[in-house]
């Protein structure tokens, strides 16, 4: 008997808690979304018009305010009876009293007139409201309007290969996310249950599924972590580049090495997602800095230094003799300027002239197996797990071979290709203390009903360890040394601040006959600030930039008006007092 009193206690708890759902869905329908089922409901009594609805995509100030980055925009269709224009026998006034608001073709506009059998045929689409209204006073027989709703992209080209588009799948009719978040966070952003009269109680059980099924989709918007003045101006850099050096393509990204937070990501040439059919290939929608996959070039002797630092097998202070050229396995492979530097060349001294045998003598010191299992720690072979479609995977089958060749041409970034985001996530790692970060675009989920959802990652403290702190700090050290002293001679360095960089050029493949391009290359260039406690970190590269050989030409400029932006615009202060010590030139 004790039970009943429990049974029904437990009853009544249901029973309120369902009639509480009942009380917010219905609020939902009528307050929250009472336009969007108005809306839906003129659609279908004009000619079964398809309704259109879906989350939005926002971009995150500085300061946490949200900026559309895709949204739906309310216009106007203006439509006609052709039957009632007839019958009035107003064909010409009808055309004369439409043709002063909205500038319509005649032969068009006779040809849709001319469907007597159709009673809606659309003449325009995506009026103003002020025209909308215009039309409505003139109250002309045969002549409407009715709402639509479509998905635009107010930032037009800003950001658009990660925001991505919708587009119709090639299979069937229905609008879906086509690129980047849009198709990665479909599940969010779409909107179901078009259908107005659809069973009100078959949708309640529906949501009662979503609410306790964490798989199920929930109606939400997107809010990123780009943000819109850090992506503009680094869309504006790599644009500069692209057409000073006449590029195939440019690329960039900008990421919070301790969080995996991306602040930018800006490829050239671009496209207005808003205007998809105006692009003749559909290769320009393709996302190169995570799809695609490089020979990056000298940017991966950081990694090799680290490695070899961390190995114990070299300090910064280990010297060796350069040959100039080595022969392994019976092939030969130079320094860029195929020379000799020198006796006694520092480690320190390989990163600061960029010597393909320097860090080929770090490998041989480490051994190729140890190299191998070093470069993997950093995640080359696998995804890192971005918040995009279609992730590429790299090429580093030649770290297996153990052979010495394979070994030292990947010490300086040849013989293995690396997605761009990949190499991100392996530079984060020597900036934040030698840990792997996931880096993503989504920060957070703002539900439609209920509270907004932070998408958790792990940060740089909570990530799995790759090298040592003091490697970390070692190796920033040696970058920092790079800018002071050698690049550009030093004359790129900021006085009141410690900037850790290294650039790279590649050689690109040649698909037809094996072997390299001789006068075709990749720049690269990647670099971090401040360089003990980084609170960025810049990816750059230009794929066959013409008539220019080096990464220090191309894309130095670049790089360092993207620093000096971001520490003016996030006021980051200065990390050290002297000035640094530079070459003579």
């Amino acid at each position: 008997m004790k039970a009943f009193p429990n049974r029904l206690r437990l009853l009544s708890l249901l029973i309120l808690l369902f009639a509480l759902f009942l009380i917010a869905k219905l609020y939902a329908v009528q307050i929250i979304s009472g336009e969007d089922f108005k809306i839906k409901a003129e659609h279908q009594y004009v000619a079964g018009v398809n309704y259109f609805d879906r989350g939005s995509i926002f971009f995150t100030t500085k300061d946490g305010a949200l900026v559309p980055a895709a949204t739906v925009k309310l216009g106007f269709i203006l439509y006609i009876n052709p039957g009632i224009i007839i019958e009035y026998n107003a064909i010409e006034e009808t055309y004369e009293k439409l043709n002063a608001i909205i500038p319509l073709d005649k032969e068009i506009y006779l040809a849709k007139v001319a469907k007597t059998s159709d009673p809606y045929e659309e003449l325009a689409r995506r009026l103003t409201a002020e025209n909308a209204d215009r039309i409505r006073i003139l109250n002309i027989p045969g002549v409407g309007v009715t709402r639509e709703r479509w998905r635009t992209y107010p930032g037009e080209k800003m950001a658009a290969h990660a925001v991505g588009l919708v587009g119709f799948a090639p299979t069937g009719a229905e609008l879906s996310g086509r690129y980047g978040l849009e198709r990665q966070y479909e599940k969010v952003l779409s909107r179901a249950g078009d259908d107005v009269f659809i069973n009100f109680f078959a949708e309640i059980f529906s949501n009662i599924k979503q609410v306790v099924d964490d798989e199920a989709s929930l109606d939400g918007d997107i809010a990123t972590t780009i943000e819109p003045s850090v992506q503009a101006f680094l869309e504006g850099e790599i644009a500069k580049v692209n057409n000073q050096y006449a590029s195939d393509f440019t690329g960039g990204i900008v990421i919070d090495p301790m969080t995996g937070e991306i602040r930018a990501m800006a490829l050239t040439p671009a496209f207005d997602p808003n205007f998809p059919q105006n692009e003749s290939n559909a290769a320009v929608f393709r996302n190169k800095l995570v799809e695609d996959r490089y020979e990056m070039g000298s940017i991966v002797k950081a990694m090799t230094m680290a490695s070899a630092l961390d190995a114990g097998a070299v300090t910064a202070r280990t010297t060796y003799n350069d040959p100039g050229c080595m022969t392994l396995n019976t092939k030969t492979f130079c320094n860029y300027d195929g020379k000799s530097h020198g006796t006694n060349i520092s480690m320190q001294e390989v990163l600061n002239q960029s010597l393909n045998t320097g860090v080929a003598f770090a490998v041989s010191r480490m051994g190729t197996r140890k190299f191998e299992d070093y470069m993997l720690r950093f995640g080359l072979e696998g995804v890192t797990g971005i918040d995009l479609p279609n992730e590429g995977k790299s090429l580093v089958s030649n770290l297996k071979t153990h052979r010495d060749l394979e070994a030292a041409q990947a010490s300086f970034g040849q013989g293995i290709a690396l997605t761009p985001i990949t190499a991100v996530r392996a530079f984060s790692a020597l900036a934040n203390g030698g840990t792997l970060i996931t880096p993503h675009l989504a920060r957070e989920v703002r539900y439609k009903l209920g509270p907004s959802k932070s998408i958790g990652y792990p940060t740089a403290e909570e990530g799995e360890r790759v090298i040592s702190k003091e490697s970390s700090a070692e190796l920033s050290r040696m970058l920092t040394e790079v800018v002071d002293t050698s690049l550009r001679y030093g004359q790129m360095s900021l006085p009141n601040y410690s900037i850790a960089a290294k650039t790279g050029t590649a050689q690109i493949a040649n698909p037809a006959g094996g072997g390299y391009y001789q006068d075709r290359f990749l720049h690269s260039f990647f670099g971090y600030f401040p360089s003990y406690e980084p609170k960025f970190l810049i990816f750059l590269f230009t794929y066959y930039p013409k008539e220019v050989q080096y990464a220090s030409e191309t894309l130095t400029d670049a790089f360092f008006n993207t620093t000096k932006f971001l520490i003016n615009y996030y006021a980051i202060p200065p990390d050290r007092v002297t000035a640094p010590r530079r070459a003579s030139i």
